[in-house]
């Protein structure tokens, strides 16, 4: 899919232009900000913005999911956060603009969701409030890839009434992304990890691509109980599984999908947990498997080895605890060491990346797991698909 991007923009002297960003950042109880990375990600696409003679940039969020105006979820700390890596006012309104927007050159709307047009099932209320905030501008920029899965009125409402762009950050997930699924160099591996079944789509999606898709999490022991194998008290999806039967029965049967062999078993989930490995068929009653065995991991880094691309999607394992996190970072540390396309998606797929330093070997750490995983189940992203060029 081609993007319509900024880099296509020839001149924005005298333009205001609306930028819907992903500042959806963890905050405390005062409303501080506790991590500015997506704020930072953020930053080349602004600076590019006002380079190429921006008059005005009205910049908009989510926060969160609020039930109602929650102090704790407004946007006025994350202005701040942003003014202080620019090193210039971010001015932030209490409104949506209502009543004209101050003249500082970078203004923060308040948090999106506390207006009920932004996810509204109503088309009329969603529109209503997309041409509220289509009327502040003259230009639209999507730099938040994460929520481009979603039909928001910031997503796909605004840019039906002005002319709408691709951020730096967007073009780029988008981009390599689909080089992963269109033509890619192979051996392709996928690694798809979590509780719920419906990874099932994406591993099926996979299937097609991919040469080999390897499973890890609750669900890979869901699919070998499927096989007849017992998995003692592992927790699953199991009105996920029922659910989606079909596709559990051409998954579990499927040649290319990698299964676990063997397990780190314990009886309940606890840092100071008695674990131990044991084959996939003697986990005992009682016992969950809560990360990959040894065995596991060297069939899966065999081939991994190989790859020329690989899409990384969940833990392995539960790696917040130490007795349960080999799996994750064993895998982690060979895909990292390929020398191919290499893209991983999902938060806590991110947070293990960064908890173990592999950051810069990756090719793409995506921002937003529910929509990279989505176009690796070939769905066209709806926040995406209205800036085809």
């Amino acid at each position: 899919m081609k993007l319509k991007t900024i880099k296509d923009l020839k001149s924005l002297k005298g333009k205001k232009v609306i930028v819907r960003v992903d500042f959806n950042v963890p905050l405390d109880a005062k409303g501080n900000v506790r991590n500015d990375k997506r704020i930072r990600f953020a930053l080349p696409t602004l600076k590019y913005l006002l380079a190429k003679g921006a008059d005005q940039l009205i910049l908009m969020t989510h926060v969160g999911r609020p039930k109602d105006c929650e102090k704790e979820l407004m946007t006025g700390k994350i202005a701040e956060r942003l003014g202080k890596l620019l090193k210039m006012k971010v001015a932030k309104v209490n409104d949506w603009g209502e009543g004209g927007l101050p003249k500082a050159k970078i203004v923060m709307l308040e948090n999106l969701r506390f207006n009920a047009g932004e996810k509204s099932k109503n088309a009329d209320e969603k529109a209503a409030f997309g041409k509220q905030l289509a009327s502040l501008a003259d230009v639209y920029v999507n730099e938040a890839f994460s929520n481009s899965h979603r039909k928001h009125a910031s997503m796909v409402a605004v840019p039906k009434l002005i002319s709408g762009y691709a951020g730096f950050g967007v073009g780029q997930e988008a981009e390599q992304i689909g080089k992963a699924l269109v033509k890619p160099k192979r051996p392709v591996v996928a690694v798809i990890a979590g509780l719920k079944a419906d990874k099932l789509n994406a591993i099926y999606h996979m299937m097609k691509i991919a040469d080999t898709v390897c499973v890890g999490g609750a669900l890979a022991y869901a699919l070998r109980k499927v096989q007849g194998v017992n998995i003692g008290a592992t927790k699953m999806d199991e009105e996920g599984m029922a659910e989606m039967a079909d596709l559990v029965k051409e998954v579990s049967k499927s040649k290319k999908v990698l299964l676990p062999v063997d397990a780190v078993v314990a009886e309940k989930l606890d840092v100071k947990a008695k674990a131990k490995v044991v084959p996939l068929e003697k986990i005992g009653a009682g016992w969950m498997a809560l990360d990959i065995g040894p065995k596991t991991i060297k069939l899966y880094t065999d081939v991994i080895k190989k790859a020329k691309t690989i899409l990384w999607f969940g833990p392995l394992g539960v790696f917040e605890f130490a007795p349960f996190a080999k799996g994750t970072k064993a895998i982690g540390q060979a895909i990292a060491a390929t020398k191919g396309l290499k893209i991983a998606g999902g938060g806590d797929t991110a947070t293990a990346i960064e908890k173990y330093k592999l950051e810069k070997k990756f090719t793409l750490v995506s921002t937003g797991g529910g929509a990279s995983l989505e176009m690796i189940e070939g769905k066209e992203l709806p926040g995406l698909s209205i800036l085809k060029k």
